[in-house]
C-alpha cells in the first residue's frame, strides 16, 4: 500500500470518527436530564476557549497566563449591551420575535471586538518578551484588568454611577427572554430548558474551532510551529517573529473573546472572578489534561475536566478536598499519559490492538501476562527516579554518617 494510500485511508478514518462524535452531540441533549445539558454546553465552550489558547501555546510555544482578561473583556462587554444598550434604545423589542436572538449577536460582535482591541494593546508589549518573561506580562495585565472591574474604576472615567458594580458582578439573565421564529418559541437561556442554547453553542462553537483548525493548517499555522521549535532559525529564514506572535496573540484572544461571551451568557451574568489569575490557570489545565500537540486535545480536556469536577462534587469527602483530589487525577494523566488524555487513547488503541495479538496466541493468559508486563514498564521510571533520589540524598550524607 502506497504512502498517498495509508494517507488518504488516515483521512478517511478521522473524517468518519469526526461525523460520528458530532452526530452523538446532536442526539445526546435529547437523552440527557438538563443539568447534565447544562454541564456538557460549559464543557463544550470552555473547549473553544481552551482551542484558541492552544494556538498560542501548543502552536506557538508561548505560555499565557492571562487569558482570563479576554473572557471577562468579551463577558463585561456583552453583560453591558443587555444591560444598557437593550433597554436604552428599545432593541428588546426592535425586531419582532427575533429580538433577543439578534441582540445576543450583537453582544457577541462587540464581545469579540472589545477581547480583540485588549488583545491588539496587551499583545503588542507582551510578544517583546520571551518564555517565562511574557508569561509573566500576560499575567500582570489580567491581574490589572481585575483590579479596574473588582473596584469598579471605570466609574470614574465614564458617565455612569455603575459599570461592572465591583464585586456584585452584573446580572442580566432577566433580559435574557422568549425568541419566536415563525411560531416556534424557545427561551435563548434558560437553566430548566437548555437545550436551544446548547445547539447554539454546538453550532457557533463547531464553526469556531473548524475556522481555527483552518488557520492551524495553513501556511500561517504552519509559520508558527516553526516558531515554536525554532524562533531563532524561523527568524533566519526571513519571519517577523514579533510580529507573527503578536497577529497569533490577536486572533487566539478575538476566538478567547467569542467563548468568554458565550460563557457569561451562559451563566446570566459575570463577576470579577472571570479575570482573576485563577481563571487564567483553567484553559492550561484543560489544555494540559486534553494534550496540547492534538489540535482537539484541549476539547477533549475541557469535557474531562468539567465532568472529572462534577465527579468529585458527588462525593462529600472527594469535595472537602477537591483540590488534592484533582490534583490527584492531573498527576495520574501527566505521569502515565502521553500528550495528555488524548496521547492516552491513542496509546491504549495500539495497547488493544497489541493485547489483540496475544489473545490470539496466548489466550487470556498472554492478555494478563503482556497487561502485567505493560503497568511494569509504566512504573519503571518511577522506581528509577526514587532509587536515583534515595542514592543521591545518601551520598550527599557521606559514608559513616549516623544522622
Amino acid at each position: 500500500m502506497s504512502t498517498n494510500t495509508r494517507h488518504k485511508l488516515r483521512l478517511e478514518g478521522k473524517r468518519l470518527w469526526v461525523a460520528a462524535v458530532m452526530a452523538v452531540l446532536i442526539v445526546v441533549p435529547w437523552l440527557l436530564p438538563a443539568l447534565q445539558v447544562d454541564l456538557l454546553t460549559r464543557a463544550l465552550l470552555i473547549g473553544v476557549l481552551a482551542v484558541a489558547f492552544n494556538l498560542l501555546y501548543g502552536y506557538t510555544g508561548l505560555l499565557s497566563f492571562g487569558h482570563a482578561m479576554f473572557v471577562a473583556a468579551a463577558g463585561y462587554t456583552a453583560a453591558l449591551f443587555f444591560l444598557r444598550v437593550v433597554p436604552a434604545y428599545g432593541l428588546d423589542a426592535a425586531f419582532g420575535g427575533i429580538s433577543v436572538l439578534v441582540n445576543f449577536v450583537f453582544a457577541l460582535l462587540l464581545g469579540v471586538i472589545a477581547a480583540s482591541i485588549l488583545a491588539v494593546v496587551v499583545g503588542y508589549f507582551s510578544v517583546q518578551l520571551e518564555e517565562i518573561y511574557f508569561a509573566m506580562i500576560t499575567l500582570s495585565f489580567s491581574m490589572a484588568i481585575w483590579v479596574v472591574v473588582q473596584y469598579d474604576h471605570l466609574a470614574a472615567v465614564m458617565p455612569l454611577n455603575v459599570v461592572t458594580n465591583g464585586s456584585d458582578g452584573l446580572d442580566f439573565l432577566s433580559k435574557i427572554g422568549m425568541v419566536n421564529i415563525f411560531g416556534i418559541e424557545f427561551y435563548l437561556r434558560h437553566f430548566l430548558h437548555p437545550r436551544p442554547y446548547y445547539y447554539i453553542s454546538l453550532f457557533i462553537g463547531t464553526a469556531a474551532v473548524y475556522t481555527l483548525w483552518r488557520v492551524v493548517r495553513s501556511p500561517f499555522g504552519t509559520v508558527c510551529q516553526a516558531l515554536r521549535e525554532n524562533p531563532e532559525r524561523a527568524q533566519a529564514l526571513g519571519v517577523n517573529v514579533q510580529r507573527h506572535r503578536w497577529k497569533t496573540f490577536i486572533i487566539s484572544g478575538a476566538f478567547t473573546g467569542l467563548a468568554g461571551a458565550m460563557l457569561t451568557v451562559h451563566s446570566g451574568g459575570i463577576t470579577p472572578g472571570a479575570a482573576h489569575w485563577t481563571a487564567s490557570a483553567e484553559p492550561v489545565l484543560v489544555t494540559v489534561i486534553g494534550g496540547p500537540y492534538s489540535f482537539l486535545g484541549p476539547v477533549i480536556g475541557a469535557v474531562t475536566f468539567e465532568y472529572l469536577r462534577w465527579f468529585i462534587r458527588q462525593f462529600p469527602l472527594l469535595e472537602a478536598y477537591w483540590e488534592l483530589s484533582f490534583g490527584i487525577l492531573l498527576l495520574i494523566v501527566v505521569l502515565f499519559f502521553d500528550n495528555g488524555v488524548t496521547g492516552g487513547l491513542k496509546r491504549l488503541g495500539e495497547w488493544l490492538g497489541s493485547a489483540r495479538g496475544h489473545y490470539d496466541r496466548d489466550g487470556f493468559d498472554g492478555v494478563v501476562g503482556f497487561g502485567g508486563e505493560s503497568v511494569i514498564a509504566k512504573l519503571q521510571p518511577i522506581r528509577h527516579a526514587v532509587v536515583d533520589a534515595v542514592d543521591s540524598i545518601t551520598d550527599s550524607r557521606g559514608p559513616g554518617s549516623n544522622d
